[in-house]
C-alpha cells in the first residue's frame, strides 16, 4: 500500500486517518476503567501531594535543584499506572510558582511520542517498521531525486527509530545548524522540514544502515514527515488527535521559539548566568538567549518539540507500559517490541536504553530543559523535567537517575496509595 502525498497520490488516506483513531479508540473501550479520568492540568495542585512522611524528600528535591541552580522542576511518581505523587518546586517564570499543571518543553523524549505514533500506524496496516523510506513506493520517495549515496534506499522506518540509518552529526547536527545551512546554501530564510531534507540527503551516509548506531535528530524529523505523507496530516494535528487523545492528554503541543509565544500556563526557560547569548537562528543578527531563539525548537517536530506538563508525560508513559490499570494505546506486541533489551551501544524503538534488567530510560535536553523518565521493573515510574539547563548539557541527566535512586531507596515504601489519574471514588 502506496502512503498518501501532497503530490496528489490520493488514496483514501482520512479514511486510514479515521480507521486508525477507531482501532486506538476501541482498544480504549475494551477496558474502559469504571473509574473516571481527570483533567490533569486543571485538578492537580502542590497541596495535593503535601505530605508530612515525605517532607524528607521535597527537601532533597529542593537542595539538588540549589546544587545544580535550576530555576523550577516538576516532578511526578507513578507505581503500576497509578499516579501517587505530582509536584512543581521552584520557579516557573518572576512570582509564578511551578506546579504540576505547568507546562514544560521535553526536548528528546518527543521521540518516544513520535516512536509511539508510528507503532500505531503499523497496527493500523498503514506501514511496517521494515519498510524503505526512500524507495519506490516508500513513504519519502519524492527525495529520491537529489540522492547520490544509494545506500539510502536501503534506509527503514525501523533504521531511523533506531538511530541506525547512517546520518552522522560529526559536521554538525542539521536540526541545530540553521544559520550554517543558510549561509552553505543561500537561503534568505530558514529552511522548511522539506528543504531541509533535500539538503542534508545530498550528502553520503557515515555508515551502511543497518551496521552500527548514532543517535540522529535528522532521523526523527524524518519519520515525522513519514507520518505526515502516511496520513496526509500535519504532524502534531495528527498525533494530537490520534495518539494523544486516545491516551487522554490533552494539553500537549508542539513548541514555539519565543517567550512571547509560550503557551498559557507553560514556564520561562531559564540558562545559567554565564550563559551568553547568541545570534538568532534565522541569520538577523539580533543577539538573544539561547534557549528563545537560539535554535528552530519548533522545526525539530517529532525530535524534540513536544510541550507538556508532566503528569499528563506520565499518563502517556502509563499509556504504553503494558501495565492494565490505564489502558494502553498499542498492542502487546507493540509494547513489547519498544521494551525489548538493548545493549549498551542499541537504541531502543523510542526509549534511549532497554537494561536487561527491566529499565525503560527517556532522556530530552536542549537549551533552557532537561527531562528525565525512569521506568523500573518493580512497576515504578519517576519523571522530573527542569526549565533551567546546566553546564553538564546532556550529562546531567546522569545526576537526575541518581537521585530517583536515593529517592527510592528511602521513599517507596512510604508513597501513598492513591492514584492522582482518576476521580476520587464517591
Amino acid at each position: 500500500m502506496k502512503p498518501a502525498r501532497k503530490n496528489g497520490i490520493l488514496f483514501l488516506a482520512a479514511g486510514l486517518t479515521v480507521a486508525c483513531a477507531l482501532i486506538a479508540s476501541a482498544q480504549w473501550r475494551e477496558r474502559e476503567p469504571v473509574r473516571i479520568p481527570v483533567d490533569l492540568n486543571a485538578t492537580l495542585t502542590n497541596a495535593l501531594s503535601d505530605t508530612a512522611v515525605l517532607s524528607g524528600l521535597d527537601k532533597q528535591v529542593r537542595a539538588y535543584m540549589q546544587e545544580w541552580n535550576l530555576k523550577g522542576a516538576s516532578l511526578c511518581i507513578m507505581r503500576h499506572d497509578s499516579l501517587l505523587y505530582a509536584k512543581g518546586y521552584g520557579m516557573a517564570d518572576k512570582d509564578v510558582p511551578m506546579s504540576p499543571a505547568t507546562l514544560l518543553r521535553v526536548a528528546s523524549v518527543s521521540k518516544l511520542i513520535t516512536a509511539t505514533g508510528i507503532m500505531l500506524l503499523q497496527e493500523c496496516g498503514m506501514l511496517t517498521l521494515d519498510d524503505r523510506v526512500f524507495a519506490p513506493g516508500g513513504a519519502l520517495e519524492e527525495f529520491s531525486d537529489i540522492i547520490r549515496d544509494t545506500r539510502l534506499y536501503d534506509v527503514t522506518i525501523r533504521h531511523l527509530l533506531m538511530h541506525e540509518a547512517g546520518f552522522t552529526s560529526r559536521a554538525g547536527d542539521p536540526m541545530f545548524s540553521t544559520r550554517t545551512l543558510m549561509k552553505q546554501n543561500k537561503w534568505q530564510k530558514p529552511p522548511d522540514s522539506e528543504t531541509l531534507v533535500r539538503s542534508i540527503l545530498k550528502r553520503d551516509l557515515y555508515f551502511d544502515p543497518g551496521t552500527a548506531s548514532e543517535y540522529s535528530n535528522f532521523g526523527y524529523l524524518l519519520l515525522s514527515l513519514v507520518i505526515e505523507r502516511i496520513t496526509g496530516e500535519a504532524y502534531e494535528d495528527w498525533m494530537r488527535e490520534n495518539v494523544l487523545k486516545a491516551a487522554n492528554c490533552t494539553d500537549m503541543h508542539l513548541a514555539y521559539n519565543y517567550y512571547k509565544d509560550k503557551y498559557p500556563g507553560e514556564t520561562r526557560y531559564y540558562l545559567q548566568s554565564n550563559d551568553k547569548a547568541v545570534e538568532r537562528y534565522d541569520n538577523s543578527g539580533i543577539m538573544v538567549p539561547r534557549c528563545y531563539g537560539g535554535n528552530d525548537i519548533r522545526a525539530l517536530k517529532g525530535a524534540g518539540a513536544w510541550v507538556t506538563s508532566v503528569p499528563e508525560l506520565a499518563r502517556f508513559v502509563a499509556s504504553i507500559d503494558g501495565q492494565d490499570e490505564v489502558p494502553d494505546i498499542l498492542s502487546r506486541e507493540s509494547i513489547e517490541a519498544m521494551t525489548f533489551p538493548t545493549d549498551s551501544v542499541t537504541y531502543g524503538l523510542g526509549w534511549n536504553d532497554i537494561s536487561e534488567e527491566g529499565v525503560w530510560t527517556r532522556t530530552g535536553t536542549f537549551s533552557g530543559t532537561s527531562a528525565l523518565i525512569k521506568n523500573y521493573p518493580d512497576g515504578e515510574c519517576w519523571i522530573m523535567v527542569t526549565n533551567t539547563s546546566t553546564w553538564r548539557g546532556p550529562h546531567f541527566t546522569k545526576w537526575t537517575s541518581s537521585l530517583f535512586t536515593r529517592l527510592r531507596e528511602q521513599y517507596s515504601s512510604v508513597l501513598p496509595a492513591r492514584d492522582f489519574f482518576y476521580r476520587p471514588e464517591d
